[in-house]
């Protein structure tokens, strides 16, 4: 059982790993062709930026000692002093192999929410934001909902695959920079937005890598990654389907976009319940997800005059919300014995439910400050005179910032 768990989460590496060359490839299909190979680059040098981070100071920080239950320390700096070939705690799989998986969840965040800048801002900016948006958001985040120390996690806060810490995170992280980091400027349609193999392949690669992404935060081929695997399934089949059926009616029209941002949404809402929920739980969750990202992108939107071109926090802020709420309706110890307080609609009362929906409270207030607060400092660092400086293209599409 300890190799089939080992070769289980080396495979679950590997799928999550995919995940952000397929965010790339998905945002790729909705912006303009001129925009896509800087889009590209900045998402793929994640791997670099974030990887090389996170082996030098990001794991310490969000998993090993603890201060104040918000941050971890940095006494094993470049891993050091800390055994990797040890089990990891509660699991049968080596403290290496958590390392890289938890790895493949740090670089695919910021990919999340780069496609809001992406085109927009220096690779300068954004490398120095990435790196500060991981130190003062990221591993603070992680630490406090997914470490056994972190405050959020000693409250009893469900967060299977990373609902509040990846997907709000980004949402609320792309709000901040859409709105405070670019100028704002009329998108124009000069026949080259859209292209919609692209959004297919992006949204393709994506659910095969959310099958590790969700059944790997098990940690174990067992009765909870199994249940994992199969409300993956389940919730993007519901969320499609909810699309589809709200564009039919109120456009008259169903769009390769809208079923692929339906499918992305429903993933979004059932990874923070993904293994604490039944299958009827998670088809509800990927209709409520859809509803609600559809009811804000096509509407609330325009209405709040929220800049959010490539609808990050529609997709991935609202249904993060919506997941992370629904948790705390349908979590059952019928699913996982890890559930100390059933949901709400599992006859658990309020509890839980009241934890969740303070979880979102705080994430999104604490997500929302510290980005403010990177995005005024770095206002004054980088004194770009548009929103376009210093990027150009030559001849063979070789970005330049």
């Amino acid at each position: 059982m300890e190799s089939m768990d080992s070769a289980f989460m080396i495979l679950s590496v590997l799928l999550v790993w995919v995940m952000t060359p397929g965010i790339a490839i998905y945002y790729g299909g909705f912006i303009p062709a001129k925009d896509r190979t800087k889009m590209l680059l900045e998402i793929f040098l994640m791997f670099g930026v974030v990887g090389l981070l996170w082996f030098t100071i990001g794991y310490p920080l969000s998993f090993l000692g603890n201060n104040f239950g918000i941050i971890g320390d940095i006494k094993h700096i470049f891993l050091g002093g800390y055994s990797l070939t040890a089990l990891y705690p509660n699991t049968k799989i080596s403290n290496s192999i958590f390392i890289l998986f938890q790895m493949m969840f740090a670089i695919l965040t910021p990919g999340l929410f780069l496609g809001s800048i992406a085109s927009k801002k220096s690779t300068k900016y954004i490398v120095a934001f990435v790196a500060i948006w991981s130190l003062l958001v990221y591993y603070p985040m992680v630490h406090m909902v997914w470490s056994s120390t972190g405050f959020l996690a000693k409250l009893g806060v469900l967060d299977f695959a990373g609902g509040t810490v990846i997907h709000i995170d980004a949402g609320v992280t792309a709000l901040i920079l859409s709105t405070f980091a670019v100028s704002k400027h009329k998108e124009t349609d000069d026949g080259t937005h859209g292209n919609a193999f692209w959004v297919l392949l992006g949204t393709v690669l994506l659910w095969i890598g959310w099958y590790g992404f969700n059944a790997g935060s098990a940690l174990a081929l067992s009765a909870q990654g199994i249940q994992a695997f199969f409300t993956t399934t389940m919730a993007p089949v519901a969320a499609m389907i909810t699309y589809a059926l709200l564009e039919d009616h109120f456009k008259k029209q169903i769009s390769m976009n809208g079923i692929c941002t339906g499918v992305i949404c429903g993933l979004v809402g059932i990874t923070p319940a993904t293994g604490f929920v039944t299958l009827p739980a998670s088809l509800i969750i990927g209709l409520i997800s859809a509803a609600g990202s559809y009811l804000f992108i096509n509407v609330l939107k325009q209405k709040w005059h929220v800049h959010d071109y490539l609808d990050i926090f529609g997709s991935h802020g609202v249904s993060g919300i919506i997941g992370s709420l629904a948790t705390g309706l349908f979590a059952t110890k019928s699913i996982n014995p890890a559930v100390v307080n059933n949901g709400l609609l599992e006859g658990g009362g309020f509890k839980q439910f009241g934890l969740q929906a303070f979880a979102v409270v705080f994430a999104f207030a604490f997500i929302f400050v510290m980005n403010f607060i990177i995005v005024k400092v770095l206002k004054k660092v980088f004194k770009e005179s548009s929103s376009r400086s210093h990027i150009h293209h030559d001849v063979l599409g070789h970005v330049h910032a």
